[in-house]
């Protein structure tokens, strides 16, 4: 009897005229109206690597993680582990630059246009992507993937610097921008300090705002700064040492 009425509801005429835009609606109820496609991407791909086998808690400092780090272990673990070893890095330093970049938001934008979970911004994901043979750098599976890529080679470019200095170093080109960190070091040496040195370049950041334009002039033959005046570096400061704290928090509580 369900079959017989089925067939005369789809015979009628008011159903039949109706159909093609059930079509052109269906998928929309479906996915959502505000769904993106690289959501979609993300949850194929973290259902295959949704099982966290070498992550452990050190039982006396468990109390150092936050309620959004064991989250975001339990969720994103896998991939951040998964890249962090392809490009040599330590994961849990990951795990703080991604605590402090996103909180955690795998939707997070900033007023700059800085996208996912690492932050990227719109160039430098374009470059990324490429780099990394990806078609997007925005669901959270390729934005882990392409920011630890990015932070890798960040680290490559202060080589000469030890490990403490390169970390901090390394952190600050993350935020501001490899090229603003370079003319903070250039004035360093300008100044005859080691461009080495985080405390050293940490001092030089305020110099590259406008107010210091007579200085910038005996620096660069161009009479200013590569990467232009630089206003926020508080910001870069805080950064830098908000991610360090994160970082050794995680060093003593997860394994």
């Amino acid at each position: 009897m369900a079959l017989n009425n089925l067939i005369i509801v789809l015979k009628r005429k008011e159903f039949k005229a109706f159909l093609p835009y059930l079509l052109i609606i269906l998928p929309i109820l479906q996915l959502g109206c505000a769904k993106p496609l690289a959501a979609l991407s993300f949850v194929n791909k973290d259902s295959q690597i949704n099982h966290i086998s070498s992550i452990t808690y050190d039982a006396d400092n468990r109390a150092l993680l936050d309620a959004g780090t064991e989250k975001s272990i339990q969720r994103y673990g896998s991939i951040i582990q998964k890249y962090s070893d392809r490009y040599d890095l330590d994961w849990r330093l990951v795990l703080a630059v991604m605590r402090q970049e996103s909180k955690f938001r795998p939707s997070a934008m900033s007023h700059r246009g800085a996208f996912g979970l690492m932050q990227l911004m719109p160039n430098t994901q374009s470059e990324l992507a490429e780099k990394i043979g990806i078609e997007e750098t925005t669901s959270p599976y390729n934005n882990i993937r392409a920011g630890t890529f990015h932070l890798r080679s960040l680290y490559r470019m202060f080589y000469i610097a030890d490990r403490e200095n390169r970390l901090r170093l390394t952190l600050a080109a993350y935020n501001a921008g490899l090229t603003r960190i370079m003319d903070a070091q250039d004035i360093v040496s300008y100044l005859g300090d080691n461009p080495n040195s985080w405390d050293a370049v940490r001092a030089a950041l305020p110099l590259l705002s406008k107010r210091y334009n007579t200085l910038h002039q005996s620096v660069w033959e161009t009479g200013k700064p590569r990467g232009g005046y630089f206003s926020d570096w508080r910001q870069t400061q805080s950064y830098v040492e908000n991610i360090v704290q994160y970082y050794e928090g995680y060093q003593l509580a997860l394994r």
